[in-house]
């Protein structure tokens, strides 16, 4: 898809990318890690900052690094102090590397349950508790079809927990499915953020409008609108063809129709998660 089209929306002044990566050959990929890293570094992500209008960005550590967050912490230099990150971290990480990290502008846990990851569910528990004083949330990626399984438990972190790509449910699911309405019941929660991103990774419907995983993304906004976010999932890993992410952003427009609620998830909402509102 051409990446040089223009969205449709007009992103609001303060818009933030919730979900992309960098990716940089100077930083070596995780040995056992099986593919490839693609050549994402920060002076391309620029050029898609430009084309959506988007003003802020949160830079998500990629599996393929692991628990090395240098190309991330590099990228946090390069583009200051209109980004913040997420960290992957062991869960015995120190007091003094998680504090050494959020100088950086790292804020949350990356916490990827999928086939990929690093880490065990008691791990995902071990590391909220460790970076609970250091005001950072968990981020937790799954198969939105285990959440039944894993509700209790995440019901139970002493963080904010932020899920990611609509619940990023492998085969997707009615909004009266069981899995779905466990969702649900997470983001009733005050501590529980969804990003509203990626549905071309689980859709079956397909582009242009995802209509599987838009009809959950739309249930989502009715559901709690003050913790949406939206993101690219730039460079969009694994994906071929690469979707364009002009589309990607004016999914908004049909899953949040209202420019009031768009400007709570692209600004506002982002500004109290990731701490911009400080700045």
């Amino acid at each position: 898809m051409n990446d040089s089209l223009r969205p449709r929306l007009l992103a609001p002044s303060g818009a933030c990318d919730c979900h992309m990566h960098i990716y940089d050959r100077r930083f070596r990929a995780e040995p056992s890690w099986p593919i490839a890293l693609p050549d994402a570094p920060v002076s391309a992500y620029r050029t898609v900052q430009r084309q959506l209008g988007v003003e802020r960005a949160i830079i998500v550590q990629p599996n393929g690094y692991a628990f090395d967050n240098a190309c991330t912490e590099d990228a946090l230099r390069q583009m200051g102090a209109s980004t913040r990150g997420i960290a992957t971290v062991r869960p015995d990480v120190t007091d003094a590397e998680i504090e050494r990290l959020a100088r950086a502008g790292f804020r949350g846990a990356r916490c990827h349950m999928l086939k990929g990851g690093y880490l065990s569910w008691h791990d995902v528990d071990e590391i909220a508790a460790r970076v609970r004083a250091f005001g950072w949330h968990v981020q937790v990626q799954l198969d939105g079809r285990e959440l039944p399984r894993h509700e209790h438990r995440l019901a139970r972190l002493p963080t904010d927990v932020v899920v990611d790509h609509n619940g990023k449910f492998l085969e997707p699911v009615p909004t009266s499915d069981p899995a779905f309405r466990s969702l649900l019941r997470l983001f009733s929660r005050d501590n529980f953020w969804v990003k509203l991103s990626a549905p071309y990774e689980t859709s079956k419907t397909g582009a242009p409008r995802y209509e599987d995983v838009s009809a959950l993304a739309r249930a989502l906004v009715a559901a709690q609108p003050d913790r949406c976010v939206w993101a690219s999932n730039w460079p969009h890993p694994g994906t071929s063809p690469t979707p364009s992410n002009a589309t990607m952003l004016d999914l908004l427009l049909d899953w949040a129709p209202d420019e009031a609620l768009r400007r709570k998830i692209l600004v506002d909402n982002p500004a109290r998660l990731y701490g911009f509102a400080d700045t």
